[in-house]
This record gives C-alpha cells, sequence and structure tokens, in this order.
C-alpha cells in the first residue's frame, strides 16, 4: 500500500561507488553479453538484452564498451566463455536468509569462492531451496521521490498491473508479477521518467529482524564481500532493520 515504509522491511544494501566501478562494469557486460548469445542481438526484439543495457548505462557503461559486450556474445564473435547462471543460497550472521545470483564460466571456483566469504563473515553457504521459500521473485522499479507523490504514484502504478508500491524517504518502489514488469515499468516511464533503477529482484517475504547497528553492520559486511565477488550478479537478503538503523545507515553512506 502507498506511504508504506520501505527500509522497514526491504534488505538494506550498499551500492558500490567509483572504487567498484569498474567491477559493476564487468558484472553488466556478462549479463549483456550472456542475454545476447540467448535472445540475439537487437535490444528491441531481446527483453533480457534491453533491460541489460538500461542497466549499463545506469552505470554510466560507456557505449563502447556495451557495443563490445553485445559483439561478444554474438555467433562467430564470442570469446569462447559460455557463462551460466546459478543461483547460490544460506543464511548469513544473525540467521538472515541470503540469495546470490552469478554468472560463471566455473561452478567449481564460484562455489568454493562463496563458501569461503560466508564461513568468514560468519555466515553458512547452504544448498538450492535453502531459504529461496522466503522470498517472492518479483519485478521492482524504483522510482525518485521527487517525481511524484506516493498516492500518485500508487494510483498510476497499479492502473499499469502493478501488484504494490511501497514508498518511503528514500523513493516509490514499485512491485509488479515478472510477467508485468515490462508494461508497468514502460507506463511509469511515459509519466515519470526513467527510473533510478529496475529489474527482478528477490523480495523477502519472510523477515529476519535486526535491531542493533552490530548486527545490521555485519550483514551488510557480508554482501559487500560477496558483491565483490567478480562471479555474483546480486545478493538479496530477508534482513528487516529497525527505523533508526536505516536512518544510521543512510547516513553513512
Amino acid at each position: 500500500m502507498a506511504g508504506h515504509s520501505h527500509s522497514s522491511n526491504i534488505a538494506v544494501r550498499k551500492n558500490a561507488q567509483d572504487k567498484k566501478r569498474a567491477g559493476a562494469f564487468t558484472k553488466v557486460a556478462r549479463e549483456i553479453t550472456t542475454a545476447t548469445r540467448l535472445s540475439g542481438p537487437d535490444p528491441d526484439m531481446n527483453p533480457r538484452l534491453r533491460l541489460a543495457v538500461l542497466k549499463a548505462r545506469a552505470v554510466d557503461m560507456p557505449n563502447d564498451r556495451i557495443k563490445r559486450a553485445i559483439e561478444v556474445g554474438t555467433p562467430g564473435q564470442d570469446d569462447g566463455k559460455i557463462y551460466e547462471e546459478v543461483r547460490y543460497e544460506g543464511y548469513g550472521p544473525n540467521g538472515v536468509a541470503v540469495i546470490i545470483e552469478t554468472l560463471t564460466e566455473n561452478r567449481t571456483r564460484t562455489v568454493g569462492d562463496l563458501r569461503v566469504i560466508f564461513t568468514k563473515q560468519g555466515g553458512t553457504l547452504g544448498d538450492n531451496g535453502a531459504v529461496s521459500f522466503m522470498f517472492d521473485r518479483v519485478g521492482e522499479i524504483v522510482v525518485a521521490k521527487e517525481k511524484g507523490s506516493a498516492d500518485a504514484m500508487f494510483e498510476a502504478a497499479v492502473e499499469a498491473g502493478a501488484q504494490n508500491v511501497e514508498s518511503d524517504d528514500t523513493g516509490h518502489y514499485v512491485y509488479t508479477e515478472i510477467g508485468d514488469f515490462g508494461t508497468v515499468r514502460e507506463a511509469l516511464v511515459k509519466k515519470f521518467g526513467e527510473p533510478m533503477k529496475s529489474g527482478l529482484v528477490w523480495k523477502g517475504n519472510v523477515k529476519t529482524p535486526l535491531t542493533t547497528m552490530d548486527q545490521a553492520q555485519s550483514v551488510l559486511k557480508l554482501i559487500d564481500a560477496l558483491e565483490d565477488n567478480d562471479d555474483v550478479q546480486t545478493a538479496f537478503t530477508n534482513m528487516d532493520l529497525s527505523a533508526d538503523i536505516a536512518a544510521k545507515l543512510a547516513e553513512d553512506d
């Protein structure tokens, strides 16, 4: 419902800045290449590629590098590396559930690296299905707060076919069924302009509350370590932060 606090029930994850830009380029390039290899090099005919290109532009990836990533995924021009999409699951500090999406050409290396990261950060890498029941796979469209009021965003999003909107001081978070994501995104772009970010996410439906700064920082340290790994595309948690902890973390960013 409109007005619901996003920071109280959605995983708070530190966003990489300039020092991680090169790593972000590498991850997005892999996604572009994989999308191209699966469904062709034309973004107009390949929704996954279109979304990957949007992600690339959101991190200011140069056009020539986007073009090169598409070329690498085009038959006859590829680099010989075949990336697999592999999802890993586990528990972080304080029992927080974690889902990690990877693109890798070497599963053995990736699972070994992730196991080490979890162990060092006080967590445990689990089997497939260990925590995914605590999440829903949905589309997420994040629109800047100044683009419209919570009520206006809620009305526009629901009219476009969205499931729900959660608004707080950081922005408006629109959630959709996977099949409705493209249609809803297009409608919101027409009305409010390009979103801050958008894509398919794992949204926790069972929450693990964290009530101290130490608890929150221990989980964020794990997420940072995971996202520093080249094979990891994205990591999601089901942690539920108290309002004061979320506000303190926002001040630190």
